[in-house]
């Protein structure tokens, strides 16, 4: 069974084990440049080699991963593959122009430069020649020559940019010259530059100040690295270096059976070593874009694990210091060899070992922890037929689907800008080959997080860098970007990420995010069920917003404003999204504290736009979502007067004896505007006696400010659908906000309090708190049932944000947000309760194996650490929303923890039984049940209790009080409500009593299955009342034939025979003490003959008998036929308030011309006959209106 079991949970948790799977081949695939290992070990390939086997699409990824590294391990040996390259370069049909192209590993640098040296002199100038043409295979190579010199190899070629015309173009060039070793280049560089200068005899030299030739100097020999000796030989002839145009000298040191070392020697650097290109190829500098980045930053290199990658912590330059460092940006800049990246998969594996290489970044000791980050990637290849506008449009969905998937990872590593560089190829009018690059952004610098813009790149034709991209939308529209150093909205980003939450504008980028998220879901399940929907696409446009802004007349109005320029500290939107419940789209409001103004603390202003910006969604009846990240009630002090009073002393010789007041002089006081402070005239000047300041929103203010937005959360979580979610932190009218919003979705580092531990430990004189969390962190809301979510970060937050409000009507009075079911609503309930304790989430979400009550996937439970031994959710059944309240019956403990002020506190695990309602789990009930009636929700509640838990301790815990609540919560519940008895469930006593139908008869209805139970008392507690021994006994002597021969034998016997008396009373004795068991157990089961469900449907109290198996299609019909009945009642009673229910019910079941007790029929009736319906309604609200006049006409007249 444990094996079973081990299985199902493997397979329930396949996604995450999927990915750590994937995230750890990711790992093993550099173990060769991390380690130095040559091979990795037989039994970890063994076991890689097995990952290659699996079979399934969710393993495709897999599969995948390990197949690239087993393939990678069957790389014959670096002998080997030097015999080969040789033979295939002095092939007689030798394409020396296709070895350089090859994508393999068969002439990779590390091949070509170990036979730099070798004896035959065909092999080493091809080797030379092919190096040359791989080291630049992306510019447009004009001609080359290699030839010795002195018997020293030396190969001059002439080339262009392939990114700039050719005509026209500046034409550059190259001489390599081999050494024996690096000591020799001081000695041979005289005949180099003499060489250099002998071959470029017929080229524009330059003029001393134009460089752009290079010249590559190769060991061919290992040797001790003389960094100072290699800056002095080049210094001592640095002008002979510059009249040559040479722009980079790049020396190559050999390695065995390794790529090679490289260090370069840049003119602009007066021909020192740069460090930030050490082991770097020569072409990689201009690739990576590495001189945009020094222009406004001093860079450091970090240590990557990828050959092609580069890491970099960018600090930005200042005029002074900074307080704290100047801030910190990290940048990863890689190459792709692979011509994958305009695909989801290739992309995707780019930009995890970009992330990799931040992960790895961050964990050192010189990062900043609030370092923002850059990850850059140049694809070399070439893309063929494909147009800027075709690329733009694969690039936009791509990055949509990767920041859905990789969102966490994004925000974690704080990653702003995301740039790719490729090459699209194409042929002009003249039939010459053209090279555009074209730059793909999703970049957060402008505020909107990861806003993806598309670039034709214009390079410079000397440096080859861009001088400036175009969008390719709008080729007017130029921008000129060396990454800029931090703007206002980068530093408010900071500080948002400093008190570890997210920047308010970029919430919106995630909200996009996740909604992406919600939609693949959504397709991903719908193609599960129909194989022709799998090219399913989500509609376009499916995000948008209009942030809301002061008007010029007070009130709020749609407005445009550059990112970051807010003055208050808060804002809102009102947010379009294209769900799929509403793929026409439906409006959102979204008011967030802006945590960059004044901490985000309350002031009047942000009082007032708060109220406006929830009155606004009351009077639009839509939703409303508050981000809470604040500091609480904002506190000041006149400042002005800081500097002006003066302290009137009892002693002014000794100031320890005390003061009588403050003033001011009387110059200063005539100075100050009228009303600044309340004084009176003393003889020093003017005593104060009020500080009032002319400044609004520094003191008690603010406190009436958050007065009338409490009052109005308040009356918003009556009229409308509210949701809060705490980033960050919440404090003061901040945590008030949200628990009046009632629903709440807490980070784990979100916390909400009163009041900092800092100043409770002043309070308590002694250090008890360390944090803000141990006073309301997630580890304290969730217990008590102040936080109905807890989340791990800002998008996990989000997407909790989407998918509960995909529950919620577009706006109150709204029919429920139906969404199209992958999970047909005809199928059977497959999981079924036992009469042991269980799990009740399965019997609603199911299991791999076994389908529960909901759609699959649909149901989702909240408030799940508060009032264990009751569970409540939403789910969905066949795409309808629905509240589920169902019960533990397992035995759960509830934690009160320690009180850390109190030394002699601690933690008590309570008990609590399960099919009990304790206090906690009452208050959650109701609590439940009044949210899911303000969000228009159907009710499904799977009631199996056999009571309330009546001791004393419970008892003062006000068990009644909560209990009441529940028919309180009931009683106004304005939605269909199904109460189920599930097999094997039980409802009795007082439990029965707060969900009985008659509580709302014109709303709930109940049901049973055939295998349930529904009395006062438990069958074995009635008999100790109403079947006791003494009838047991009775049912004994009436049904035992052995009792009945011996009462017999006791009646016939002689008075005075005591004895045999004696003797059969003995007998009759024992006899009922063997039946006693099984006389208890038929007593018990005649008890529990009077609980089942056929008695219930007997007496009324339920509406019919409904086995679990078939509930799913039953409740479904039956749900959508309350939506729809309920939906035409209430418009004939808006028609016509005479009517009541019943009245309004007899209405439409006359013009039924189907069963009305069919369900689905009925549906189906009055969806079809909906003209005829909208007539009838029409017409009853005229005759009620004619009515109305007659009564009218009748008092009329009688006046």
């Amino acid at each position: 069974l444990q094996s079973v079991i081990d299985l199902i949970q493997a397979h329930q948790q396949l996604p995450d084990r999927a990915n750590f799977i994937i995230a750890m081949l990711r790992q093993v695939d550099t173990f060769a440049n991390r380690f130095d290992l040559s091979d990795l070990p037989k039994d970890l390939l063994d076991k890689i080699g097995e990952l290659t086997s699996l079979e399934g699409k969710a393993y495709n990824e897999i599969t995948l991963a390990a197949s690239a590294i087993i393939m990678q391990s069957k790389i014959a040996p670096f002998d080997s593959r030097v015999e080969d390259l040789i033979s295939e370069l002095v092939a007689s049909n030798a394409d020396l122009v296709a070895i350089s192209q090859s994508a393999t590993l068969s002439a990779g640098v590390d091949l070509l430069t170990s036979l730099f040296g070798h004896s035959d002199k065909k092999v080493r100038n091809a080797a030379i020649e092919v190096y040359i043409r791989r080291v630049y295979r992306v510019h447009r190579i004009l001609s080359i020559n290699v030839d010795e010199v002195n018997g020293r190899p030396l190969c001059t070629w002439t080339f262009q940019f392939a990114d700039t015309p050719s005509v026209g173009g500046v034409t550059r060039q190259g001489l390599l010259s081999v050494v024996p070793s690096a000591a020799a280049i001081e000695k041979d560089l005289p005949e180099m530059l003499s060489s250099m200068g002998a071959n470029f005899d017929t080229i524009d030299k330059g003029d001393g100040n134009q460089f752009v030739n290079v010249l590559h100097i190769a060991a061919t020999e290992d040797s001790n690295i003389d960094i100072p000796g290699m800056e002095a030989a080049f210094s001592n002839k640095i002008k002979e270096l510059k009249m040559l145009g040479v722009r980079t000298v790049n020396v190559l040191i050999p390695v065995p059976e390794r790529d090679p070392k490289y260090l370069t020697f840049p003119q602009c650097d007066e021909f020192r070593e740069d460090p930030t290109r050490r082991n770097m190829r020569p072409t990689f500098h201009h690739f990576l874009e590495l001189s945009r980045l020094s222009r406004n930053y001093d860079l450091e290199r970090l240590e990557s694990v990828g050959k092609n990658v580069q890491v970099y912590i960018g600090a930005e330059k200042a005029s002074k210091p900074v307080r704290g460092g100047p801030p910190q940006v990290l940048y990863v800049r890689g190459l792709s060899h692979t011509s994958g990246l305009v695909s989801v998969p290739g992309a995707a594996r780019a930009l995890l070992q970009g992330l990799d290489e931040l992960e790895r970044a961050y964990s050192s000791k010189k990062v900043s922890p609030v370092a923002s980050s850059r990850i850059f990637l140049h694809s070399l290849p070439e893309v063929e037929n494909s147009s800027p506008a075709e690329v733009k449009d694969a690039f936009v969905g791509i990055m949509g689907i990767l920041k859905s998937r990789l969102a966490t990872r994004l925000l974690k590593l704080r990653v702003d800008e995301i740039e790719v560089l490729v090459r699209l190829a194409s042929v002009d009018g003249d039939g010459n080959r053209v090279v555009q690059p074209v730059r793909l952004l999703a970049s957060s610098m402008e505020g909107e997080w990861l806003k993806t813009q598309v670039f034709n790149d214009i390079p410079d034709p000397v440096t080859g860098v861009s001088s400036r991209y175009c969008l390719v939308e709008d080729d007017s529209v130029c921008v000129l970007d060396p990454y800029g150093s931090s703007n206002i909205v980068q530093t408010k980003r900071t500080v948002a990420r400093r008190v570890g939450s997210t920047y308010a504008y970029d919430f919106l980028g995630l909200l996009e995010v996740g909604l992406i998220g919600e939609w693949e879901h959504h397709l991903n399940n719908i193609a599960k069920g129909d194989l022709d929907r799998s090219t399913d696409k989500m509609p376009t446009g499916i995000f948008s917003s209009r942030e809301l802004v002061d008007g010029d007349d007070g009130e709020l109005t749609f407005g445009a404003r550059s990112i970051g320029t807010n003055t208050i500290g808060m804002v809102g939107w009102v947010v379009t999204m294209k769900t799929p419940e509403y793929p026409e789209g439906r409006e959102v409001v979204f008011i967030a504290n802006d945590v960059t103004v004044q901490s985000g603390s309350f002031g009047v202003e942000e009082d007032e736009f708060y109220y406006k910006a929830s009155k606004y969604a009351r009077e639009n009846k839509l939703p409303r979502v508050y981000i809470a990240c604040n500091a609480g009630a904002r506190i000041g002090l006149v400042d002005e007067l800081k500097p002006l009073f003066n302290i009137k002393f009892v002693d002014e010789q000794t100031p320890n004896k005390g003061f009588e007041y403050l003033y001011l002089t009387d110059k200063d006081y005539s100075e100050l505007p009228d009303g600044t402070v309340n004084a009176r005239k003393v003889p020093e000047g003017w005593a104060i006696e009020d500080i009032i300041g002319t400044k609004h929103g520094i003191g008690v203010e603010n406190l009436q400010g958050s007065g009338k937005i409490a009052g109005e959360t308040s009356q918003a979580y009556d009229e409308i659908f509210t949701l809060s979610y705490v980033t960050g932190r919440s404090v003061g009218i901040g945590a008030y906000l949200v628990r009046l919003g009632q629903r709440v979705i807490q980070m784990n580092q979100g916390p909400m309090i009163l009041t900092g531990f800092s100043a409770l430990n002043k309070l308590l004189g002694k250090e008890v708190y360390t944090s803000q969390d141990q006073l309301g962190g997630p580890q304290v809301m969730v217990p008590n049932g102040v936080t109905h979510e807890q989340v791990a970060d800002d998008q996990a937050g989000v997407a909790s944000i989407i998918k509960w409000i995909s529950f919620v009507p577009k706006s109150v009075g709204a029919l429920p947000a139906v969404r199209e079911s992958h999970d047909s609503v005809e199928r059977d309930v497959e999981w079924r309760p036992t009469p042991t304790p269980y799990d009740p989430r399965l019997m609603l979400a199911g299991t791999a194996d076994a389908r529960g009550f909901f759609d699959t996937g649909s149901f989702k439970e909240y408030l799940a650490g508060w009032g264990k031994s009751v569970i409540v959710g939403r789910g969905r059944l066949g795409g309808i929303p629905m509240g589920a309240i169902a019960v533990e019956t397992r035995l759960v403990d509830k934690v009160v923890p320690a009180d850390p002020a109190d030394p002699n506190s601690r933690e008590a695990i309570l008990p609590q039984a399960g099919q009990v309602l304790f206090p906690d789990s009452s208050y959650k009930t109701a609590q439940a049940i009044r949210d899911f009636d303000k969000e228009g929700l159907p009710l499904m509640m799977f009631a199996n209790w056999r009571g309330f838990s009546g001791g004393s301790r419970d008892m003062a815990g006000e068990i009644l009080k909560f209990g009441a609540m529940i028919v309180d919560a009931l009683r106004e519940y304005s939605n269909p409500v199904f109460i189920y008895l599930p097999p094997h469930g039980e409802l009795r006593g007082g439990s029965w009593v707060v969900v009985d139908p008659t509580i709302n008869e014109d709303k709930m209805e109940m049901y049973a299955d055939l295998d349930s139970r529904g009395g006062i008392l438990e069958p074995a507690g009635i008999t100790e009342i109403k079947f006791r021994l003494a009838d047991q006994l009775k049912a004994m002597h009436r049904l035992d034939p052995s009792l009945q021969l011996l009462d017999n034998e006791l009646d016939n016997l002689n008075m005075d025979d005591e004895t045999a008396a004696v003797e059969i009373k003995k007998q009759i004795e024992a006899r009922e003490e063997t039946l006693k068991p099984v006389y208890m157990q038929a007593a018990t089961e005649f008890a529990d003959l009077h609980d089942k469900t056929g008695r219930m449907k007997a007496k009324g109290v339920i509406k019919a008998a409904v086995p679990w198996k078939n509930s799913r299609q039953f409740f479904f019909h039956l749900t959508m036929r309350r939506i729809v009945q309920d939906d035409l009642v209430q418009q004939l009673k808006n028609a016509d308030n005479t009517l009541n229910t019943t009245a309004a019910i007899d209405v439409l079941k006359t013009m039924c011309t189907c069963d009305w007790e069919d369900n689905k029929a009925v549906v189906d009736y009055f969806t079809t006959q909906a003209d005829a319906v909208a007539e009838k309604i029409k017409a009853t609200r005229v005759s009620a209106i004619k009515a109305q006049m007659g009564i009218l006409e009748s008092e009329l007249s009688g006046m």
